[in-house]
C-alpha cells in the first residue's frame, strides 16, 4: 500500500468515526408574530397580556416557538391584521370588535347595545356554549381560530359640549364611531349624527372639532389621552366591547401537542390579565376620569332603560336584516337566560 493510499484510508476512517459523534441540528424555532394596537407599556392591558403570553409560551416549549411582539399597530390597522391572519402572514393578533367584521361579518352582532348587566354576565355568555359555538363558526368560515374573548372596555359616550342624561341630550352632537354600520345605526337611533373615523385619526379629529364626541371604554380613553379633548362623559355602558384573541388555524394545526398546550395556556393567562386590568379600569371610571378633568355623569338604571328602548330594537332590526338573524337571536337568548 502506498503512503498516499494509506493516508487516504486513514482520513476516511477518521471522518466516518467523527461523524458518528456529530449531534443532530436543533429544529428551527417556529415564529409566532403577535400584534395588538395598544402602546408597549406595562399599564396597557393588551401589552401586559402579550408579554405574559410570550414568556409562558417560550418557556413551556423550551424555545421551539419564538414569539415576536408587535404592539401599537406595527403590523398595520385592524383590517390589515385580519387579512394577515386569514392568509397566515400573521400568526396571532388581538383585534377589537370594530376590525373583525371585515373578514367575519357576523362579529357585528356584539354591537347589540345594552345587552349585558355587568362583566360577569358577559363572561358567562362568552365563555359558555354560545361563545364556543360562535368561535367554531368563525374558524370554519375564515380559517381564523377565535381562542379567547377579552374586554375592550364598557363603552360610554363622551363629548365636549354638554352632560348627557337622556337621549334628547344627544341631539345635534356629532359623535365619532368606529367604521362600522352597527355603531352608525346605534348613534342614529339616539338622535345624534355619527361620523366614522379610524382609531388612529380620532385624537386629531376631536382636537380639530371634526367630531364633538365619541364612544369608548376607559382603557382606550386613557391610552389615547382622549380626555384632553373631551369635557363630559356619561356612564351609560351602551356596549360591552370585545377584543378577540385570534390565531391562524393553519399555523395552530401545524404545532405539536406540547406546543398547542403551551399556546392554549398562554392565551388563558393573557385573557385573565387583559380582563382583570380592563375591568378594574371600567369599575374605577368615575374616579380615574374625574382626576383627568372630565365631568362624569352617572346614569340610573331607569335612565339607561330609556336609551335601551330606543337603541336596542333599531340595532337588532339592522342586524337581523344585514348580518344574521340566527346569530343575533342566539346571542340575545344566551344573554337573557340567566
Amino acid at each position: 500500500m502506498t503512503l498516499t493510499r494509506k493516508r487516504f484510508l486513514t482520513a476516511m476512517a477518521a471522518g466516518t468515526l467523527g461523524s458518528a459523534f456529530v449531534l443532530p441540528a436543533r429544529a428551527q424555532a417556529k415564529t409566532l408574530k403577535y400584534t395588538h394596537f395598544q402602546p408597549a407599556k406595562p399599564d396597557q392591558p393588551k401589552h401586559a397580556a402579550a408579554v405574559a403570553f410570550k414568556e409562558h409560551v417560550e418557556k413551556a416549549t423550551n424555545g421551539s416557538i419564538k414569539v415576536e411582539l408587535y404592539p401599537a399597530n406595527q403590523l398595520g390597522p385592524a383590517q390589515q391584521v385580519m387579512e394577515g391572519l386569514r392568509l397566515g402572514s400573521i400568526e396571532m393578533g388581538v383585534v377589537h370588535d370594530g376590525g373583525i367584521p371585515g373578514v367575519y361579518k357576523t362579529f357585528n352582532i356584539f354591537g347589540l347595545p345594552y345587552l349585558f348587566a355587568d362583566h360577569a354576565h358577559a363572561y358567562a355568555v362568552l365563555d359558555g356554549q354560545f361563545g364556543r359555538d360562535f368561535a367554531e363558526d368563525m374558524r370554519k368560515k375564515t380559517g381564523i381560530r377565535l381562542a379567547a374573548y377579552a374586554d375592550n372596555g364598557i363603552r360610554h359616550f363622551t363629548n365636549n359640549k354638554r352632560a348627557i342624561h337622556t337621549p334628547d341630550d344627544m341631539k345635534g352632537l356629532k359623535i365619532r364611531v368606529q367604521p362600522s354600520p352597527v355603531f352608525v345605526k346605534l348613534v342614529e337611533s339616539l338622535g345624534a349624527s355619527p361620523t366614522a373615523i379610524d382609531w388612529g385619526e380620532l385624537p386629531a379629529a376631536l382636537a380639530q372639532g371634526t367630531a364633538d364626541g365619541q364612544e369608548n371604554g376607559v382603557t382606550n380613553i386613557l391610552a389615547a389621552s382622549l380626555y384632553q379633548h373631551q369635557k363630559h362623559i356619561s356612564l351609560g355602558g351602551h356596549v360591552y366591547s370585545l377584543h378577540a384573541y385570534l390565531i391562524n388555524d393553519r399555523f395552530y394545526n401545524g404545532l405539536s401537542a406540547t406546543e398547542k398546550k403551551a399556546v392554549d395556556e398562554g392565551v388563558l393567562k393573557a385573557q385573565k390579565i387583559h380582563r382583570d386590568m380592563t375591568r378594574e379600569q371600567d369599575l374605577s371610571a368615575k374616579k380615574v376620569l374625574s382626576e383627568k378633568g372630565m365631568t362624569v355623569t352617572e346614569l340610573t338604571p331607569a335612565e339607561i332603560d330609556r336609551f335601551r328602548k330606543l337603541a336596542q330594537p333599531a340595532v337588532k332590526s339592522y342586524l337581523d336584516a344585514e348580518v344574521s338573524k340566527e346569530w343575533t337571536d342566539r346571542l340575545l337568548a344566551a344573554a337573557t337566560k340567566r
